[in-house]
């Protein structure tokens, strides 16, 4: 590895400088990406293997960074599972069958082992050969009250109604929705550290 203080890092090892995280490493401010944007969908983008690994090397080779994160999305798991996911124009993420009850949540697929996201391990595998030890490549995933919340609300959300609603009023549905994501989501990060991601990181962007 030709640059490992990421890694040193994560194992809270000497290093020279800390490592600073910066959201959305590959994205709207390179033209390059805009470029690959115009002409594709952001969940094509990401189950195209060759397309992911592109936008995942582009600031690595615009800036001397010391990792690489694989461009995917948090929601990915949400497909497999059975619910129905698009990204609107000007919208963002919309889930178009929405886990409103203890029904919605009996329907969802516990998928094991990243079952159907494996496009996600194949970029991950073609990212790691070109980068060729270069710089670590971060894997991710959503965590699963931050994935809960997307899919009981249909999307963004400021307040979170229904999914209060469910905490509050069925805590039972509500902790079995909670398990079935923690299970989806453990098999999915195992997938990603057997292709070859090399540190994983788990967002719970909701949760605060």
């Amino acid at each position: 590895m030709k640059n490992d203080r990421f890694l040193k890092a994560c194992r809270r090892e000497p290093v020279d400088c800390t490592p600073v995280w910066f959201m959305r490493q590959a994205g709207r401010y390179m033209a390059e990406y805009r470029a690959l944007r115009a002409k594709h969908s952001i969940l094509e983008m990401c189950k195209t293997p060759e397309l992911a690994a592109q936008v995942t090397l582009q600031p690595i080779e615009a800036f001397p960074l010391d990792a690489a994160i694989i461009f995917a999305d948090i929601l990915l798991p949400l497909e497999p599972m059975g619910l129905n996911l698009e990204f609107a124009q000007g919208e963002g993420p919309v889930i178009h069958n929405p886990v409103r009850d203890r029904a919605a949540v009996e329907q969802l697929k516990v998928v094991g082992g990243g079952e159907g996201l494996e496009y996600v391990a194949e970029a991950i595998r073609q990212t790691r050969r070109a980068l060729d030890g270069r710089v670590p490549l971060i894997g991710f995933a959503g965590a699963p009250f931050t994935l809960a919340s997307y899919a009981i609300e249909g999307g963004g959300s400021r307040n979170y109604l229904y999914t209060k609603k469910m905490m509050y009023g069925d805590p039972s549905a509500w902790h079995k929705l909670m398990d079935k994501f923690a299970r989806v989501i453990t098999g999915y990060l195992k997938q990603q550290i057997k292709a070859g991601a090399q540190a994983i990181q788990l967002f719970d962007s909701w949760v605060a």
